[in-house]
Parts: structure tokens; C-alpha cells; sequence
């Protein structure tokens, strides 16, 4: 049996997961495994570092810094999510991420984004949040038209929530099962067409695969969803996830809406634990 853990993403929804791991961690929960979208990824890597705490701290500390999200940043830079301050300045020095205790921690951990040219899913496999991991990251949690792609490894790169916002079949694939999904929407919860299809097809222009992609994002979740809940229902897996909606803007500067989002994760991580402990020691 390889145990897994995966992550949805979800912007700033993510810090229902940060809660929900920091209460993981400090059960010492272990996993075989772990994957992660978007801010699934960016927040989920504090898990296999051990940093109980690091991600509400810096996202508060930093929430109405310009130069982490600002329409300032998105101008100046291409990037609403200003890159070299998120992805070199805040984990180098203002923050540091524990690289090191990251690449000692056996759990594998991996990033899914979606390859610009081929509108499909890639997954890479992080191995000390160093320049490449850390651009990996970066693309997974690149937003389409607020955000430049990533480049690295022949790959250009976007939020790899436009094509797989759960990346539980990766996981399957790879030999992970029992999993416990850390989902960022309640139960029932199912996505809407996109309402500005067209305008949003002129903005993607040059980037056609991406723009079919987003067409049908909101059918690719709710199945995706269905398909969660029967798994669920059936006891293959396990889920956390809000018990509402979680009613935070994707681009939350308010600290105090950033901690509450945390609070509850940590409220209901603290309610699962019982159940958590019971399904990753099942046979």
C-alpha cells in the first residue's frame, strides 16, 4: 500500500490547505507521497519541508505588498504574481524554505501544469525546491492572461488547474492507493461555464490549445467531482474539505480573511483526524 496526498488548487482558497496540513504535521501524518496544482503545489511543498505555519504567515505578512499581487506587478512585470519576489526573494531571504529539509524527506512530491503547446497535463517530480523545481512551481500556479508562461525543460507553462484541478489520476497511475484528497470547494460544489468565452478566446489567442482548454474547464471539474464523490462514497478515498463555500477572493489581501480561510482547514483537519488515522492504517 503507497500512501498519497493530493492537493487541489484554488489561489487563495489554498489556505483552507495550509491549515488542514499544518494540523497533519503536528499529528506527525506521513505520506508516501504527495501531488500538487497550482496553489495546491506552492503551499503543499511546506508539507514535505516540515514548516508547520510558514505559508499563513508569509501570505499575511505579504498580502498587500505590491510586489507579491498587484495590478502593479501584472504592468510592471507581466505577472500579477510578482515572480522574482515570490519565487526568489520571499523563499531565498524575506522567508526561507527549508530546501534541505525538503530533499531529505522521502515523500516524493510532484507538480502538475499544463504544457502551453499541447492544452495537456505534465507532472515533474521535485527534488530540492531549488531553480528548476522552483520554476515548475511558478508555472503551475500561472494563471492564463494574468501571468507570463514558464519556461523550462522544453516545456512552456501554466496553471495546471486548466486541465486537471485534482491530479488524482496521476497519482493512481504512479501506484498511490489510499489517498486523502485535500479539496478547496464543499461537497456539491459544481463549476460554470465560463461567461466571457470569447473575450477570453481573444485574449488567448496565440495560445489556442489554452484557450480550448479553458472552454471546457468547468465540464472536465464537475466530472472530476463526480467522480471524487463516488470514490469517496465507496471508501477508496478519503477527503477534507470545506463544509461551505469558502467565500475568499482568488487575490485575498486581507489578512484576516487569510487566517480565518486557515482556521477553518485547521478546524476541519482537527474533526478528520480520527477518520484520517483509521483509513491510512487500513490494510
Amino acid at each position: 500500500m503507497k500512501t498519497g496526498l493530493i492537493l487541489e488548487g484554488g489561489a487563495m482558497r489554498g489556505m483552507f490547505t495550509c491549515g488542514v496540513i499544518d494540523v497533519l504535521l503536528e499529528e506527525n501524518i506521513s505520506f508516501d507521497g504527495a501531488a500538487g496544482i497550482s496553489a495546491g503545489a506552492v503551499f503543499g511543498c511546506n508539507f514535505k519541508s516540515g514548516q508547520i505555519g510558514r505559508a499563513i504567515r508569509y501570505n499575511k505578512r505579504f498580502s498587500r505588498d505590491p510586489r507579491y499581487c498587484s495590478f502593479r506587478s501584472l504592468l510592471k512585470t507581466g505577472d500579477l504574481y510578482g515572480a522574482d519576489f515570490c519565487y526568489r526573494e520571499l523563499p531565498d531571504v524575506l522567508d526561507p524554505f527549508d530546501r534541505k529539509a525538503f530533499a531529505e524527506n522521502p515523500m516524493e512530491f510532484y507538480i502538475g501544469a499544463t504544457d502551453v503547446d499541447s492544452g495537456k497535463i505534465v507532472y515533474h517530480k521535485c527534488s530540492d525546491c531549488g531553480p528548476e523545481d522552483m520554476l515548475w512551481m511558478r508555472g503551475s500556479a500561472s494563471m492564463p492572461i494574468v501571468s507570463r508562461s514558464v519556461e523550462v525543460d522544453g516545456y512552456r507553462l501554466l496553471d495546471g488547474g486548466i486541465v486537471e484541478p485534482v491530479p488524482y489520476h496521476f497519482m493512481e497511475q504512479a501506484g498511490y492507493d489510499r489517498n486523502l484528497y485535500i479539496l478547496t470547494q464543499p461537497k456539491g460544489y459544481r463549476k460554470e461555464k465560463e461567461s466571457h468565452l470569447q473575450m477570453m478566446r481573444l485574449a488567448l489567442h496565440r495560445m489556442p490549445r489554452i484557450a480550448d482548454a479553458m472552454s471546457v474547464r468547468h465540464s472536465v471539474y464537475n466530472r472530476q467531482m463526480e467522480e471524487i464523490d463516488r470514490k469517496e462514497e465507496q471508501k477508496e478515498i478519503l477527503t477534507i474539505r470545506p463544509p461551505e463555500s469558502l467565500c475568499i477572493s482568488r487575490t485575498e489581501h486581507d489578512p484576516e480573511e487569510l487566517e480565518r480561510v486557515y482556521q477553518i482547514g485547521r478546524t476541519e483537519a482537527r474533526k478528520a483526524l480520527p477518520a484520517v488515522r483509521s483509513f491510512l492504517s487500513t490494510d
